[in-house]
């Protein structure tokens, strides 16, 4: 297992509830920003209906703009079926592309408009196209610690969608907290068993949390052995599919403090960083 900590720096999941309309050029030069700070990949759009989220309906023109080719972070955009795989992997500056897979029925038909047994079958030709233009597939396992929605939830329904998820020959997956329900002690309980099963398979963490509770949430997860992390600076978003109040994502700032003192910090950008927490600021007034 690779033991160096991977930073995910998500701007597309804090921008894309945000009740108004923010303009392209703004995020460009946040994009851009955020680019130069040493992040290990950005989650920087997104190739889903403008309808369901019009936020994100810039995302073709935001990518052929932003200065990706002098930067070694990486891009992701989320896709929600083959149809947007295909727009997105058109690209060459995107390097992983992200499907939410929901534990929660509910939440996967709010999400993706298909069912669990739809959106297997859709997974698996997201993968094939993935493999045909050498881009990497990364799965977001959604609700992956209870719903608000009364679904049934066990862990081993999560433990049964990665062992599917592997089976096609997927190499990361990252546990959701979609509404920030997650208690460190279910945090590390599931990050630890898909770590033992899938010694292969990088097991990541996309927690939301309260400034309250993410220290521990944070720990569970780094104790447990996962090195993959997201968060979105400034702590805000959330996923608006959800219909309920959102929880902010892990503020990336209190992941920096947190790695910082483990001493796994990467090299950052001191000066990109502080810019680009000025402009979130600007984004998100």
């Amino acid at each position: 297992m690779d033991t160096r900590l991977q930073l995910i720096e998500c701007p597309r999941d804090a921008m894309q509830g945000w009740d108004s309309l923010i303009p392209t050029e703004l995020k460009i030069r946040y994009l851009d920003s955020l680019l130069k700070v040493g992040f290990h990949s950005l989650d920087f759009g997104s190739f889903v209906s403008p309808r369901a989220i019009p936020q994100m309906a810039d995302t073709r023109e935001v990518i052929a703009r932003i200065n990706w080719q002098s930067s070694p972070t990486r891009l992701l955009a989320i896709i929600a079926n083959l149809r947007g795989a295909e727009d997105a992997v058109a690209f060459e500056g995107i390097r992983y592309l992200g499907f939410p897979f929901s534990v929660s029925p509910t939440f996967q038909f709010r999400n993706t408009n298909s069912s669990i047994g739809e959106s297997m079958t859709r997974l698996s030709e997201i993968q094939e196209c993935c493999v045909k233009n050498g881009k990497e597939l990364v799965v977001y396992l959604s609700m992956a610690f209870g719903n608000p929605y009364g679904d049934p939830y066990s862990e081993e329904d999560v433990l049964e969608l990665a062992r599917a998820c592997k089976s096609l020959g997927i190499g990361i997956i990252s546990l959701a907290d979609t509404v920030g329900l997650a208690t460190p002690a279910q945090v590390s309980n599931l990050a630890q068993m898909l770590i033992r099963e899938m010694p292969d398979v990088v097991i990541g963490v996309h927690l939301h949390s309260s400034p309250a509770a993410w220290r521990e949430k944070v720990e569970a997860a780094w104790n447990a052995g996962c090195r993959r992390f997201d968060g979105a600076l400034g702590g805000f978003g959330g996923c608006p599919m959800a219909g309920n109040q959102l929880v902010g994502n892990m503020n990336t700032d209190w992941l920096i403090a947190y790695f910082r003192e483990k001493n796994a910090l990467p090299r950052m950008d001191e000066q990109a960083l502080e810019e680009s927490r000025a402009m979130v600021m600007e984004l998100f007034r």
